[in-house]
């Protein structure tokens, strides 16, 4: 599952996502294969820290299960 982080909340990549001209036709980041295509990945933290990435956008992304 994706989720944005901003500043000391989450919230659902498709509260902000819908707008976004690189989102995909249902309003979702744009994730295939375990990639966020919409965006780049920031530097690998510690094992038990979830991958996060950077969209277009400027948001934080985490990929958290």
């Amino acid at each position: 599952m994706l989720v944005m982080m901003m500043d000391d909340q989450i919230i659902s990549p498709k509260t902000v996502c819908q707008s976004c001209c690189w989102a995909d036709r249902s309003g979702q980041p744009r994730w295939r294969q375990g990639n966020l295509t919409c965006g780049h990945p920031l530097g690998k933290g510690d094992r038990h820290v979830p991958n996060q990435y950077e969209c277009q956008m400027g948001f934080r992304i985490a990929q958290i299960s």
